[in-house]
């Protein structure tokens, strides 16, 4: 009966450990990070300078901007989509702060509170949503965020180079929170060495539908209500435009895929790597159930071998009967 126990026993610590097992894994990756972008698909990048900022690097997390606008006041509305690179690899604080507030939705349904011609273009604030009709809104917007805000991040190989995002700021170094903005052009006055203030900190840039950018610079604001790029006000410094320039949505779509290793499979290995790749995926499922069949097996072996404790040869132990069979010399 003691033997009977110790299976439950034995069987309950083997259930357990073994769904120990099979729930230890990685941490999950969001779904997007799956998907590779090809960047030969990208046709409208902005003007390039002598800077990294211009290569595509593998793995480089990719976000869409859909937005609505009038370039013009005798233009129709039109929709377009603008695909930004995120340069983690030198920017790893703020691209991880723009793909939070990405992935939550904080962006979608607001507009452009700050246009000016032949600078930026800014965006960002979570306040700055149509209340009623456009323009009247809320009146934070312009001065809105998440509530957390990141420290200021430079690095060497980053700059205001036509078509960089940057984060917008307070007079505070280490103010910005969610609000973003995009050069329309070169805005190399922003940069940290040409600066006594800290400068700017730029952690991506524009890889396609930059035409855009530029049509949203040139829309009709309340700084320069006629939209002519010929007479644009010198003292322009926060102007609206006259028009909702609306965020339809900012979504995660992908990371740069210039070696195609997402799209394809890593193709530089030696002949039979895909098996031993699978293998690899397999083996914590594969030695579970080996784990379990064995020990399964094990257990039931020794139930049919009775594990019970033997009677023992005690004086006047009636259940217990001998057999003999006498051999003669």
């Amino acid at each position: 009966m003691k033997g009977r126990i110790a299976l439950v026993l034995v069987l309950n610590m083997v259930l357990l450990s073994t769904g120990g097992l099979t729930m230890v894994s990685a941490d999950e990756q969001p779904s997007w990070r799956s998907v590779g972008i090809d960047p030969t698909l990208w046709s409208d990048g902005p003007v390039e300078e002598d800077t990294p900022m211009n290569e595509t690097y593998q793995g480089n997390a990719v976000f869409e901007i859909e937005v609505s606008y009038k370039a013009s006041h005798s233009a129709a509305r039109q929709e377009g989509v603008i695909v930004l690179e995120l340069f983690e690899q030198w920017a790893p604080i703020t691209t991880a702060n723009m793909i939070k507030n990405v992935e939550s939705g904080l962006y979608d349904g607001i507009f452009f509170h700050r246009v000016i011609d032949d600078f930026v273009t800014q965006s960002g604030d979570p306040t700055c949503k149509t209340f009623g009709v456009y323009p009247v809104t809320l009146g934070q917007c312009g001065g809105g965020g998440s509530g957390t805000t990141i420290p200021l991040e430079h690095d060497a190989n980053l700059s205001h180079v036509d078509g960089a995002i940057g984060m917008a700021r307070g007079q505070e170094e280490d103010s910005a929170d969610s609000q973003w903005y995009i050069a329309e052009t070169e805005a190399h006055n922003l940069d940290p060495e040409n600066r006594e203030d800290g400068g700017y900190a730029t952690f991506g840039i524009v890889r396609d539908g930059m035409m855009h950018v530029r049509n949203i610079a040139i829309t009709p604001t309340s700084d320069d209500p006629t939209g002519d790029e010929d007479f644009m006000n010198p003292a322009s410094s926060a102007g609206r435009p006259v028009y909702e320039v609306e965020v339809l949505r900012v979504e995660m779509v992908g990371v740069s895929d210039p070696e195609g290793t997402v799209r394809f499979g890593d193709q530089t290995g030696e002949e039979g790597g895909g098996l031993l790749a699978t293998l690899e995926e397999l083996f914590p499922f594969v030695f579970t159930g080996a784990f379990l069949f064995l020990l399964i097996a094990g257990i039931v072996g020794l139930y049919i071998a009775r594990i019970d404790e033997p009677f023992l040869l005690e004086e006047g132990d009636s259940s217990v009967s001998l057999d003999a069979v006498l051999i003669d010399d």
